[in-house]
């Protein structure tokens, strides 16, 4: 089944299915934040329930109007020593392949590649590999976007014969939301796990990191996508923000990591949603999150509990590990200065908190820096 594309409410069904009014206000907002989806996705909404979370995965929201945040909250722009690459961390560069995805999320934390009238550009693969064979300590490269399958296969299969060529011979991550969002792309026709099943070998796998967000996107055609994956020998695993709406509930979150894990698609990451402009609707206090992912997890056994709880702030990725009565833990998972790797952060509690900076009350001298005993 060929999908279509939609790049517009008024040229997508809904136009058909919302009243007048309805379209009017979601139009008032994709001029701001714009709209993308597809057919598949679309006929997973159940517009008889007005909290359905595909729906507020997918469908402008007038709240994203509201003027909170900013359109580079984890300062990206600041660790992009050539265009179109990201090198925040010693071990890990993060490419921008693509400026397209198969939907564009409401939650989406690089909406900059999406608004304005001078987007980022992607990278120039020639010079990138020039840039990424001077850096002695890498381990990792990360093809991002936009979404790396949304890619033509030739062009995928450029991107990753060249990082083979790389003298360091890092793992390959792929991040997606292919197989949430058009799943028939990766089944109809064989191009893209062709490419995959070249560059996944015994040697050197390919990570796949799928983005399913909630239980309802796992559907059989999702089911499908994941084992025509599976069989090029990818190796794949999941991660998500927690959404206000969509999955900030213990059960459906458990559901989800359940469902996936059964798949082979064990939980990697669950991300605080980044205070993106328009996305404050969509965030859950971090102190909630922290609470409704470990009653998650508590509901489930080994491969499905897995999943860290990380904040992908500027200055690194901040693990939010737990909290007392007295005080919230937090461990630098990764720093862009080594000086703060595996140092803990202590703060007193604030249930508002959304972000790093809504703690106002840093306890340094409690833990200063994470002791290994081996």
């Amino acid at each position: 089944m060929s999908t279509r594309y939609f790049n517009s409410i008024h040229e997508s069904p809904l136009s058909e299915i919302l009243d007048p009014d309805q379209v009017s206000k979601l139009e008032s907002v994709e001029r701001v934040y714009p709209f993308r989806s597809n057919e598949y996705y679309l006929s997973l909404i159940d517009h008889k329930n007005p909290c359905d979370p595909i729906k507020r995965i997918i469908l402008p929201d007038p709240q994203e109007l509201t003027k909170t945040g900013t359109l580079d909250p984890s300062g990206e722009e600041g660790y992009t020593p050539i265009p179109g690459v990201q090198h925040k961390y010693p071990q890990t560069a993060l490419l921008l392949v693509s400026n397209t995805c198969a939907g564009i999320c409401r939650f989406c934390f690089r909406k900059r590649l999406f608004t304005g009238e001078n987007p980022p550009p992607t990278c120039d693969i020639n010079k990138t590999i020039d840039y990424l064979q001077a850096q002695p300590d890498l381990t990792d490269v990360l093809l991002s976007g936009g979404d790396p399958l949304m890619l033509d296969a030739s062009k995928l299969d450029t991107i990753l014969s060249r990082v083979r060529e790389l003298p360091s011979k890092p793992i390959i991550r792929i991040g997606t939301k292919v197989p949430a969002y058009d799943p028939h792309r990766i089944t109809d026709t064989s191009d893209i796990c062709d490419v995959l099943a070249k560059h996944a070998t015994p040697e050197e796998k390919i990570y796949l990191i799928s983005h399913f967000n909630h239980p309802h996107e796992v559907t059989d055609s999702s089911k499908s996508a994941i084992s025509a994956l599976k069989k090029t020998g990818a190796e794949l695993t999941n991660q998500t923000p927690i959404l206000e709406g969509v999955n900030n509930n213990p059960e459906v979150m458990a559901l989800l990591f359940k469902n996936l894990s059964k798949l082979g698609v064990p939980p990697y990451y669950v991300f605080q949603c980044r205070p993106t402009s328009g996305n404050h609707h969509l965030t859950v206090p971090i102190e909630q999150a922290m609470h409704v992912i470990h009653e998650a997890q508590a509901c489930c056994s080994g491969l499905a509990k897995r999943a860290r709880y990380i904040m992908s702030h500027k200055s690194g990725k901040i693990e939010i590990v737990g909290k007392t009565s007295k005080h919230i833990f937090m461990k630098y998972h990764q720093a862009a200065s080594l000086s703060d790797l595996n140092s803990m952060l202590v703060f007193k509690p604030n249930p508002r908190a959304r972000w790093l900076e809504d703690y106002q009350h840093r306890l340094t001298d409690m833990v200063p820096k994470m002791t290994w005993l081996f």
